[in-house]
């Protein structure tokens, strides 16, 4: 097959299964359950999850959520400078069968920044403290969820931040080995 029309292809796949999703949302509760994990992505559960390892576990818990805080403020570079790169519209912007049913934080779509940080600092934090992937691992996944039913990024922008997230946190926890401490 010649590039254009995988391309093509992969495109028409990617707003279909955005559109898909999008049309989830129409339900009440399902869009009121992913409204809140978004907005709970936008950082507020991950500033809490780092106050709650601080007065949980001191010092201990102070460097989980030194290391969370570095790879985050890479993350938030990374996915701005990124953003700003491809330029890729919304799917909402693109396509008028897809509805927004929560305002964006910007204009751009790839890659998913709400993605890319809840995996980044799932991978951190579960490093530190493996008890709690029961709860943050499902969190992650909810907030990628979101992204598209919200009709925010399109499946592909949520799979590249995903990749994205994970080899920031596994660079992150290689290269922070030395200076923090995981257990």
């Amino acid at each position: 097959m010649q590039p254009h029309l995988l391309r093509n292809r992969l495109a028409a796949s990617d707003c279909g299964w955005c559109l898909r999703a999008n049309r989830i949302g129409a339900r009440h509760w399902i869009r009121g359950y992913f409204s809140v994990v978004s907005r709970l992505g936008d950082g507020v559960f991950w500033y809490l999850l780092m106050a709650a390892l601080v007065l949980a576990d001191g010092v201990r818990g102070l460097t989980a959520s030194a290391h969370m805080a570095a790879t985050g403020a890479v993350a938030l570079l990374m996915y701005k400078g990124l953003k700003r790169w491809t330029r890729r519209p919304r799917p909402f912007a693109s396509d008028v069968r897809i509805r927004a049913w929560v305002a964006p934080l910007d204009e751009f779509s790839f890659p998913s920044g709400h993605t890319l940080h809840a995996v980044s600092f799932t991978l951190v934090a579960v490093a530190y403290y493996p008890a709690l992937a029961w709860l943050l691992a499902p969190f992650a996944v909810s907030v990628a969820v979101s992204r598209v039913v919200l009709g925010l990024h399109y499946p592909s922008d949520v799979l590249a931040a995903t990749a994205i997230g994970a080899a920031l946190a596994g660079l992150s926890l290689w290269a922070g080995a030395g200076v923090f401490v995981v257990a």
